[in-house]
């Protein structure tokens, strides 16, 4: 199974990881996994300060701070894995690369807040749902 793993570093990130370190099945050999952390843009006004090459650094560097503990998990538990970074709006880009890509799941860590709170504010996680035609299995 070709599965996405979306990532920010956070808590929530951790205890999709702690969740699936609790879970063989997912971690046996036929599933292959590409991990994708998505940086948000520096606003354009911001950014026209900095050179393309110090942008790019900073977008690099961001997602590679992300990625160091994962690449530990992924490597302790040997783990098929592929690290992309992007940037952008995550739902956007997630969804994007989950259809894109013709992955076969997307496991992702989520706040858990309520119905009322993603009607107000939103979630990635639900912007998500609503975008992909991928399964989702959300890990709260």
């Amino acid at each position: 199974m070709k599965i996405l793993l979306p990532v920010d570093g956070s808590a929530y990130t951790k205890h999709m990881l702690a969740w699936l370190a609790t879970h063989e099945e997912w971690l046996i050999s036929p599933h292959t996994y590409t991990v994708l952390t998505v940086v948000p843009m520096i606003p354009t006004h911001a950014a026209s300060m900095f050179s393309a090459e110090q942008l790019r650094s900073y977008y690099d560097d961001t997602a590679e701070a992300i990625f160091k503990p994962i690449r530990k998990f992924t490597a302790k538990h040997d783990l098929a894995t592929a690290y992309v970074g992007k940037t952008g709006h995550a739902a956007e880009v997630i969804a994007k690369m989950a259809d894109k890509g013709k992955f076969d799941l997307i496991i992702m860590g989520s706040h858990g807040h309520g119905a009322l709170m993603n009607l107000v504010a939103g979630s990635v996680a639900t912007q998500v749902l609503a975008r992909s035609k991928a399964p989702i299995l959300l890990v709260r």
